[in-house]
């Protein structure tokens, strides 16, 4: 299966410094020939190596603003979290007016459809019989953090779909309705915090659309500052409770309810996972789950300090009445299709092949020492040996079992080097050995040695 990430390696930045690997959360990179490698069933375009590569070797790819003369009618969708890299420069209408400064011809808040799902999904809670938590999935690098690391918590995943797609669902019905225009003219354009977004803005569930292009945010942070003091005022609609999902918390605010976790950062989700996966938190409703740092105000490509952005986006907030006035109807654009697992740990597809290889691999790692230093390219010595056994790696590329060889050989070397074939005679007065180490006896005479001149 073939998936399409918005994160991508620039090859000439990469010095395979190996920093990359070791924060991966699903084991997606590998350093092979001094230079960075995404394995792509693996990757969850979370931005994490964006965030650590200290080279900037790692970029984020989606459309940019010429995407916008393919449509002839052109809707903006500015997350929640955009509003808090502007804030405090100006206000919340001249913020998204900027955005018709651009070149977009309409804006439709995502924090409105926010408002629309949060009150759909305290519908689904009331009534809901099954298993718990559920988990939200208005962040898609934990949905693809699950499909990897934890694919028994799929069927937990809350059964609605993403603000950003029912943003760009609704804003496309009302631009058809203010336009005439047919839905093949009409462009709506997700501005995204993070990659994760972009790539599920491309990879569109079928039946399902979603927005027609994914803008990342530092794309056109620029360009916004350039038009920000001038441009014209846009009425806001959203409230503060969908403008709340832009930051850690924000989402739970907005449903309400008794027992309701949140937890963000890539590796804090993990813990939290693997304790579900355990049995625990069995009492808890509801799970929002962010991989970035205090959310989507902590995205790969924001721009602003995310604590700043968060100081900004609480105080625009209290500005704000506490929802929308009048949310509008859904009908069917809460609509989703189940998440099914990513098939990326088998071994191979043959069940008695793979049960021999998860064999080998057991043995490989126990020869390896544990230290999971990454100097191999590979994340961890247990990945190293998953990459022997697919024939990815060898077991010298671990530099304590390169190190360990070496001295073997130089040992071998060494008594080879003592020992001569018995076709050779020894020389005289002992073994070649011993007249090596007897180095103060004097040179036999010969023509030219011993004789006094004349």
């Amino acid at each position: 299966m073939e998936y399409f990430h918005s994160v991508r390696l620039d090859e000439d930045k990469c010095k395979g410094c190996t920093n990359c690997i070791k924060h991966c959360p699903t084991e997606a990179i590998r350093v092979r020939e001094g230079k960075a490698h995404i394995i792509q069933e693996r990757c969850i375009d979370c931005g994490e190596c964006i965030r650590i590569c200290p080279n900037h070797a790692k970029i984020a790819v989606g459309d940019g603003l010429d995407s916008l003369d393919r449509y002839r009618y052109r809707i903006a969708l500015p997350a929640p979290a955009f509003v808090s890299q502007f804030a405090g420069r100006a206000g919340l209408e001249q913020i998204l007016g900027s955005l018709l400064a651009l070149g977009f011809d309409e804006v439709y808040e995502v924090a409105m459809a926010a408002e629309v799902v949060a009150r759909a999904t305290r519908s689904f809670l009331d009534g809901y019989q099954g298993k718990r938590p559920l988990i939200s999935p208005a962040c898609p690098a934990v949905v693809g953090l699950i499909q990897v690391r934890f694919p028994a918590l799929v069927e937990q995943l809350l059964p609605l779909a993403t603000p950003m797609d029912v943003a760009a669902r609704l804003a496309r019905e009302k631009g058809r309705a203010v336009t005439g225009l047919p839905a093949e003219a009409i462009g709506t354009f997700f501005i995204s915090p993070c990659p994760a977004k972009i790539t599920a803005g491309r990879q569109q569930q079928e039946g399902l659309p979603g927005p027609d292009g994914v803008i990342p945010l530092a794309a056109i942070y620029g360009d916004i500052l350039k038009v920000l003091a001038k441009a014209p005022a846009y009425p806001y609609r959203a409230g503060a409770a969908g403008y709340g999902w832009g930051q850690s918390g924000g989402e739970n605010t907005s449903i309400g309810g008794r027992r309701l976790l949140e937890v963000d950062g890539i590796h804090h989700v993990i813990e939290v996972f693997t304790r579900i996966e355990a049995g625990d938190f069995n009492d808890i409703e509801y799970i929002e789950a962010q991989a970035c740092p205090g959310g989507c105000v902590g995205g790969a490509l924001m721009v602003r300090n995310p604590y700043l952005a968060r100081l900004e986006l609480r105080q625009l907030a209290r500005r704000l009445p506490a929802g929308a006035g009048e949310l509008p109807e859904p009908g069917n654009n809460l609509a989703t299709t189940p998440v099914q697992p990513r098939a990326v740990l088998q071994l191979d597809t043959d069940l008695v092949t793979a049960l021999e290889k998860m064999r080998r691999l057991e043995t490989t790692q126990a020869l390896l020492p544990g230290l999971d230093c990454g100097s191999c390219g590979s994340p961890s010595c247990r990945a190293l040996a998953e990459d022997i056994v697919r024939g990815e790696a060898q077991d010298t590329d671990c530099v304590f079992v390169l190190r360990e060889r070496v001295r073997v050989l130089a040992e071998e070397v060494v008594e080879l080097a003592r020992k001569l074939p018995p076709s050779m005679a020894q020389p005289e007065g002992g073994s070649n050995s011993e007249n090596q180490g007897n180095s103060n006896q004097p040179e036999p005479a010969g023509p030219g040695r011993g004789r006094s001149p004349g």
